[in-house]
């Protein structure tokens, strides 16, 4: 399961069922779970943790030291979740003792080839992040969203969860929940409805999502006045966007 090729730290940690493929390289404080795959040629650098049945394909840099000019070799971490396949040429980095020290990748998402998770960002679960898609650091995106390739995200901003991203978007301010956003710099367009059917949300939901959508972006209000006229609506489905909005400290796009 290991090929004679693989050059592995003597402190590195393998569950059981770990496959690790040619010229790769594990360094030291390296934990992998349980059936995880590591295909040829990728380099994985610790402090790092894997959890069960990831599969990170050749060419993949997981785990490297940031590139923030700050970044004085502190030990910090990268947590990867379970059932996450990362493609070829990933490149994920650990955090900064100027956050809270943690890159954090939750369970059952996919990055597609060429992704950059850039130091102290937090990936939730089921979310899918295109190819090239990159992540400055300290960004933070929810679970079940969709980064559509090449979507470049700036530092600090949050994606919230179900958000949609097209392809070239260029996220500078925060995305709340349940939109799709496009352009350069990204705007909202519409909800998510598709993405949001496919997730099992009611017809009802979804029609309380679409009055939002047009409170917060179609009625010419502040955000604050949006707010207000969203929680009189009193739907549960969309606390999410309210208390998103209410939290965001670098402004929502617009």
């Amino acid at each position: 399961m290991i090929h004679a090729t693989a050059i592995i730290d003597s402190s590195a940690q393998l569950g059981r069922n770990v496959e690790i493929g040619a010229y790769s390289i594990v360094g030291a404080d390296v934990v992998i779970g349980d059936d995880c795959v590591i295909g040829p040629h990728v380099v994985l650098r610790g402090p790092t943790r894997l959890g069960r049945n990831n599969r990170i394909f050749q060419f993949a840099s997981v785990g490297e030291d940031c590139q923030d000019k700050k970044f004085k070799g502190e030990p910090t971490q990268l947590i990867v979740g379970d059932n996450n396949i990362i493609r070829e040429f990933v490149t994920i980095h650990r955090g900064t003792v100027q956050d809270q020290g943690i890159t954090r990748i939750g369970n059952d998402n996919l990055l597609m080839a060429y992704v950059h998770v850039a130091h102290d960002c937090v990936v939730g679960d089921h979310v899918i992040l295109a190819n090239n898609t990159t992540l400055a650091g300290h960004v933070h995106v929810g679970d079940w969203a969709i980064l559509g390739g090449f979507t470049g995200v700036h530092q600090f901003c949050h994606i919230g969860a179900h958000a949609f991203t097209a392809v070239n978007s260029v996220v500078v301010q925060d995305v709340p929940p349940y939109i799709m956003a496009q352009g350069h710099n990204a705007v909202p367009r519409t909800i998510n409805s598709e993405g949001l059917k496919r997730r099992g949300f009611s017809s009802e939901q979804i029609t309380a999502i679409k009055r939002a959508f047009k409170i917060l972006y179609r009625q010419g209000l502040t955000v604050n006045e949006a707010v207000e006229k969203m929680v009189e609506l009193q739907v549960p489905a969309l606390q999410p966007l309210i208390d998103f909005v209410q939290q965001s400290s670098r402004g929502i796009i617009r």
